[in-house]
């Protein structure tokens, strides 16, 4: 049987369309892989590129295209809303069929040696495939972001795993890259009615499962737990919209899955007097995530039904047309 690994590499850069091709290119050469999906935000100057294939083919695309970002793309003069800390900001691989955790891992761990003496770009390991403890979880390799890296190579908590330890020329240029190994996660964006960033970083805070820190009786910092278990979260504001999101990862979609937390966002909206009308999944989704999603919203028993009514209750199609073949991962792959 075929093994397949799928892998999501995020660029920062979301608005010129000729780099995005140039890096999405790259992906196209390389035989025993499929482009599955490249979906650009210009308020978050961001793509994320899907593809899978075969294991070994799916590391050489993702390498090419990391170097690809390397030359296209110039950190120092990057802004965007989302947070990154470098021209190819996270590339993680998932396994997908016949593939173990372990198999991601050493293909990450190849690659980020490959990419950091190569193509002399600094890289931290994450996820599953993390070295070191401390950088399991993504959010806390990205604190300070792309600005904060001269400072952070200075702290030795913080010396890449692979790759220059120090803020050269090429580094300002192209920043560090994370990469690592996960299990499926669904990028999940709801959005809300109101251009008010602070009550999209509030209704974060809540659900999120870090929570937020508060002062207790005596003055000191206290951590209070989220609402939802999996979960990472934060407030984004689209100036190309006018609103703004409350942007999510869901780590674990069969702990919380999209409905689950769409639901929990809308009632902390609705408390905060703001309305909620859809949402978007960023990148590919696991079919059965929609087909528990359409049975919480309806009473159909097709799979195609199911799909649609999770499409409607969701309100995956407010800010761009949701189409099922291009976003569902097995039907990109051809397994169903």
């Amino acid at each position: 049987m075929n093994k397949i690994i799928e892998c999501i590499p995020n660029f920062s850069e979301g608005k010129d369309a000729r780099k995005i091709a140039r890096i999405s290119g790259e992906i196209e050469k390389i035989k025993g892989v499929k482009l599955l999906n490249v979906e650009s935000d210009v308020d978050y100057n961001r793509t994320v590129i899907t593809f899978a294939g075969k294991p070994e083919a799916v590391k050489d695309a993702a390498f090419y295209a990391i170097e690809m970002a390397a030359e296209v793309i110039d950190m120092s003069q990057h802004k965007g809303a989302h947070p990154r800390i470098g021209a190819t900001d996270v590339c993680p691989f998932v396994p997908v069929s016949n593939v173990t955790m372990d198999e991601c891992v050493q293909i990450a761990r190849s690659l980020g040696k490959e990419v950091g003496e190569w193509l002399g770009i600094p890289v931290y390991l994450y996820g599953e495939a993390a070295i070191i403890p401390e950088r399991h979880v993504l959010p806390d390799i990205r604190k300070g972001e792309y600005e904060g890296l001269h400072e952070k190579f200075k702290d030795e908590k913080w010396m890449p795993d692979y790759g220059p330890i120090e803020f050269n020329d090429n580094v300002k240029r192209t920043g560090a890259t994370v990469i690592g190994a996960r299990e499926f996660l669904i990028a999940y964006n709801v959005n809300l009615e109101t251009k008010d960033i602070q009550i999209a970083n509030k209704i974060s805070g809540i659900v999120r499962t870090s929570g937020i820190l508060k002062n207790n009786e005596k003055g000191e910092k206290v951590r209070v737990p989220g609402l939802l278990k999996s979960v990472q979260a934060m407030g984004v504001y689209l100036k190309e919209y006018n609103i703004t999101q409350v942007s999510m990862n869901l780590l674990n979609y069969k702990v919380t899955p999209p409905h689950m937390a769409f639901e929990e966002v809308r009632k902390q909206a609705g408390m905060l007097g703001v309305q909620v009308k859809g949402s978007e999944i960023v990148g590919l989704v696991p079919k059965d995530a929609l087909l528990s999603a359409g049975r919480f919203y309806s009473r159909e028993s097709s799979e195609e039904g199911l799909v649609a009514a999770a499409g409607g209750g969701l309100g995956l199609s407010q800010l761009n047309k949701f189409i099922p073949e291009k976003k569902v991962i097995e039907y990109m792959l051809g397994l169903d």
